[in-house]
């Protein structure tokens, strides 16, 4: 292998914190991977944490970042919002309009890890292992 050549792959998109860019972030993250059997719940997972972004802080943006390797798909989320919540799986109410997104995530990923900053919070899912690698 050449001494420049990684086994890994990253794309990032930065998007400003309005709700119509989570619907973009979702295209990209299905152009990004695309022909790759991991792409819906991906798709699906920046969605989620897209939208809790745009709508739980008060960040002017939000971060998306795709990790692709040999055999794991690792999708993050950052925002730089204020916020008085952080993020926390909770088993949805089911007469709840609300509260499903991270649930969802959860159910998809291998693994999901939340990190709360300072200034921001940031969600990594890792698409599940015994899912065909893309």
């Amino acid at each position: 292998m050449h001494e420049y050549m990684s086994t890994m792959q990253v794309w990032e998109l930065l998007c400003p914190g309005r709700p119509e860019e989570v619907s973009r972030a979702r295209r990209w993250t299905r152009d990004v991977l695309a022909g790759c059997p991991q792409a819906d719940d991906a798709a699906l997972i920046v969605t989620e944490l897209g939208t809790n972004a745009v709508t739980h802080t008060s960040s002017p943006d939000f971060r998306v970042s795709i990790r692709r390797a040999r055999s794991t798909v690792t999708i993050t989320v950052s925002d730089h919002g204020n916020s008085a919540t952080v993020p926390l799986p909770t088993t949805p109410n089911a007469e709840g309009t609300h509260g499903r997104g991270l649930f969802l995530v959860t159910q998809l990923a291998a693994r999901v890890r939340i990190t709360n900053h300072m200034y921001g919070h940031t969600v990594a899912a890792h698409l599940a292992p015994e899912a065909p690698a893309c």
